[in-house]
C-alpha cells in the first residue's frame, strides 16, 4: 500500500496512518518522522484520538528503528502541550527528574533530596506517578506517601509550597499535571518494552521558577547525556546536570567514579569526573540494597512485577530516608550527601564538590533538612 501524501488539509487519522506506514516497515526501509510529525502523532494518542493498537504500533515502531533527536523532542513537546505548568515565586528551582518507573534493585534516597536542597537555600521539586513500566518499581510517590507526605497536590499548590520560605520543596504527580498522559499507563503495560514516553515524560518540568530553572537527571547508558541535554533544552531548562546514577536516577554510585555532564545557559554540555571517595564516602555497596526478608510480591499473572512487595520496599525506603534526615549515618545519608553536593556544585551554589558535601552534611546533622521535610 503506497504511503499517504501529507498536505495541510490531510485529516488527523490519515496523518497518523502515514506515520505508521513510514516508521513500521522494518530495519532497512523505515523512515524517520520530523519534529512536528512526532509531536502530532503523540498528541493524537494522548488526546485519545487513536485506537490503542495503532498507538502501540507507533511507539514500538519508533523504538525498533531507534528514535531520532527530532522525534524525541517532538514527543516531549506533545506532552508539554497538554501539561499544566505552574510558576513558583522563586528566583531559581532545581527539578529532580528521577525515572518514573522507579527502582527495583536499591532503595531510593532521592525522594528526600528536594527537602535537603531546600534546607541549603536551593528550592527543589520532584514528580512522578504511582507505578508504570517497564520496571514497576519503587517510585517517589510511593516513598513520600509512606513517609506521610501529601502526594496529590495540584501544580498550583505545589508551586506555593516551593515558594513558601519555610518549605521550599514539593512533589507533584503526573495525574495532576498531565492526566491525559497518566491515563496511558494501562496501554504502556500492554506495550511492555520501554517507549519514548519513558525517556521524555520526566523532562516536562511541571513547576518552574520565575528565574533560572535547573534540571537534575540521571542516566545509565553512555548515549543518553546527549539525548537528555537536547531534551532539556527543548523543555526550556536554562541549566542541566546529567549524572551517571544508580538505575538511571540522580544518585551516583557510592563505590565507583561517576561522570557528570552539564550545560549552562543553554550552551553545550561538557563532562567532569568525580569519585565518592573525594568527599569521604566509603561504602560497601553502590546504593542502599533492598532489605532481605521483605514480603514477596503477589502473583501478577502476565503482568511485569518485581520479586518483592513494592509497597513494603517503599516503606523501607521511607524509614531509611527519615533516619538519614535525623542525621544518622548510613548509605541513604551518604546518597543524599553525594547527590546534594553534586547539585550544589553544578548549579554554582558551591565552589567544589567538597564544599557542597559539607553544606549537605550540616543540614542533615542539625535537623534543618528534617524540619523542611516535615
Amino acid at each position: 500500500m503506497p504511503a499517504i501524501e501529507i498536505t495541510a488539509d490531510t485529516p488527523p487519522h490519515l496523518r497518523f496512518r502515514s506515520y505508521i506506514q513510514r516508521t513500521a516497515t522494518g530495519p532497512h526501509l523505515s523512515k524517520d518522522l520530523s519534529f512536528e510529525e512526532a509531536r502530532d502523532g503523540t498528541r493524537q494518542i494522548i488526546e485519545g484520538q487513536v485506537h490503542d493498537v495503532q498507538a502501540a504500533i507507533f511507539f514500538i515502531a519508533l523504538r525498533m528503528k531507534r528514535e531520532t533527536d527530532a522525534e524525541n523532542r517532538g514527543v516531549l513537546q506533545a506532552i508539554r502541550d497538554v501539561s499544566i505548568t505552574a510558576v513558583a515565586d522563586v528566583p531559581e528551582l532545581i527539578d529532580i527528574a528521577d525515572p518514573y518507573d522507579g527502582y527495583n534493585r536499591s532503595l531510593p534516597a532521592s525522594p528526600f533530596l528536594p527537602a535537603v536542597l531546600a534546607a541549603v537555600g536551593l528550592p527543589a521539586v520532584s514528580h512522578g506517578l504511582e507505578s508504570v513500566g517497564p520496571k514497576w518499581g519503587i517510585t517517589h510517590r510511593k516513598v513520600l506517601r509512606a513517609a506521610g507526605v501529601s502526594v496529590d497536590l495540584s501544580p498550583a499548590d505545589a508551586a506555593a509550597r516551593v515558594a513558601d520560605p519555610g518549605i521550599g520543596w514539593a512533589y507533584v504527580d503526573q495525574a495532576k499535571y498531565c492526566k491525559p498522559l497518566h491515563d496511558l499507563v494501562p496501554l504502556r503495560q500492554l506495550i511492555i518494552k520501554r517507549p519514548t514516553l519513558t525517556t521524555t515524560e520526566n523532562m516536562v518540568g511541571p513547576i518552574r521558577a520565575k528565574g533560572k530553572n535547573h534540571l537534575f537527571i540521571g542516566y545509565v547508558h553512555k548515549a543518553y547525556p546527549e539525548v537528555y541535554a537536547s531534551l532539556a533544552r527543548q523543555s526550556g531548562f536554562d541549566n542541566a546536570i546529567i549524572v551517571r546514577g544508580i538505575e538511571g536516577g540522580v544518585i551516583p554510585s557510592l563505590r565507583q567514579p561517576a561522570t557528570v555532564w552539564s550545560y549552562k545557559d543553554m550552551g553545550a554540555e561538557t563532562p567532569v569526573d568525580m569519585k565518592p571517595q573525594d568527599i569521604g564516602i566509603e561504602a560497601e555497596f553502590r546504593a542502599a540494597p533492598i532489605p532481605e526478608g521483605l514480603p514477596k510480591a503477589a502473583e501478577a499473572g502476565d503482568d511485569i512485577a518485581t520479586e518483592f512487595d513494592v509497597e513494603a520496599a517503599a516503606k523501607a525506603a521511607a524509614e531509611a530516608g527519615m533516619t538519614a534526615l535525623n542525621g544518622e549515618k548510613g548509605m541513604t545519608y551518604d546518597s543524599l550527601v553525594y547527590a546534594g553536593a553534586t547539585a550544589l556544585w553544578q548549579t554554582g551554589h558551591a565552589v567544589s564538590l567538597q564544599e557542597g558535601a559539607d553544606r549537605i552534611r550540616r543540614v542533615l546533622d542539625n535537623g534543618s533538612a528534617l524540619a523542611r521535610f516535615k
